[in-house]
């Protein structure tokens, strides 16, 4: 495990206990958290995107902001959901915030999950063409994307305006951007058309598919399969993968209060209906964190990837999250073969 990060879904809501009762708060915590898990030398700070839902929607200026506070810690999505983007306006969205950052972006793109919206995507705009799939949309549209912030030429020039007809690509481009594009599968296949797109592998706490095998089994294999295509499709550079966990360890009476009682089912992988078909849904961690770094240790999927996320109970606030996020740094994260910042640049190359 080379890299540890945050996953925020920035809910809000003002029912006791929450702290993030507005979206201001949730935004604006979702700001000082990156800051705060910089501090603690955490790798990256990823926020999820949902629509017509009281959580964090629009990533670019959230994104950008959280660059203008810290220098060093990666700044990602997990995911965006591209059935409601426009693809060239994300491309110049994503250039600026990715330029402003110092080039920290890794964007998750990905078809996206169900959602409280009925046809949502298509109150934005987008409706998938005669025989095409809502998959479908948010690949073609993908395409389009990274080909945008490559550079290819998008649009004919106006030659009374440029005194050419040659093609145009969008401005700014951001160099590097390419390759920080993560897609987000939810099945073995999906991984595999990835690698073969050459994008780098997000994979979360829900596979939407079961073959009766353990979560992080079957999560382990579609690891397996994305880095078995990447090779046979040629790709010079070395691929990125993550797994999201939920991660809880007790520490303090705070803990105990809030997540204490939360063994059982919990504590088990779930199988169940979505999307008429049966999805596997992960298991928490939650416990010692010396029992946490223990159970982390056997997942395979952990063990297989190179960048983990914790998905954080953002309503608890700024300063719980960050000490959540301290315990499993000093106490969880090395059993895993993890090392500090700090440290890795101190070793000689």
């Amino acid at each position: 495990m080379e890299r540890i990060g945050f996953l925020t879904f920035g809910h809000w809501q003002p029912i006791p206990g929450s702290v993030a009762r507005t979206a201001a708060d949730a935004l604006l915590q979702t700001v000082e958290l990156a800051v705060a898990a910089e501090e603690l030398g955490v790798d990256g700070a990823y926020v999820r995107v949902h629509h017509f839902a009281p959580q964090l929607s629009a990533p670019f200026p959230l994104l950008a902001a959280m660059g203008a506070r810290t220098s060093r810690i990666e700044l990602g999505t997990g995911v965006i959901d591209l059935r409601y983007e426009n693809p060239l306006y994300m491309a110049e969205e994503a250039a600026v915030a990715d330029l402003l950052t110092g080039g920290r972006l890794q964007l998750g793109v990905s078809r996206g999950s169900p959602e409280p919206a009925l046809r949502g995507s298509e109150a934005f705009g987008y409706v998938p063409g005669d025989d095409e799939t809502d998959a479908d949309l948010a690949r073609a549209k993908a395409e389009v994307f990274r080909a945008a912030i490559a550079g290819a030429p998008i649009v004919r020039a106006n030659p009374r305006m440029t005194g050419t007809d040659g093609g145009l690509a969008i401005s700014p481009l951001s160099p590097g951007l390419p390759d920080r594009i993560w897609w987000g599968a939810g099945t073995r296949a999906t991984a595999e058309w990835a690698a073969e797109q050459g994008m780098n592998l997000m994979s979360s706490t829900l596979l939407t598919e079961d073959t009766g095998v353990p979560f992080d089994e079957l999560q382990a294999e579609q690891i397996e399969r994305y880095r078995d295509a990447w090779r046979r499709a040629g790709w010079q550079r070395e691929p990125r993968v993550s797994v999201s966990r939920s991660v809880m360890p007790i520490t303090t009476d705070e803990d105990r209060y809030y997540f204490g009682g939360r063994g059982g089912a919990e504590s088990q992988d779930q199988v169940g209906a979505l999307d008429g078909g049966l999805a596997r849904f992960g298991r928490s961690y939650i416990g010692e964190p010396d029992e946490i770094a223990e159970e982390l240790a056997r997942d395979a999927a952990v063990q297989a990837a190179d960048t983990l996320l914790l998905t954080v109970p953002n309503q608890l606030g700024v300063d719980y999250n960050a000490r959540l996020l301290g315990t499993v740094v000093e106490q969880v994260a090395p059993a895993l073969g993890w090392v500090p910042p700090a440290q890795r640049s101190a070793v000689p190359a």
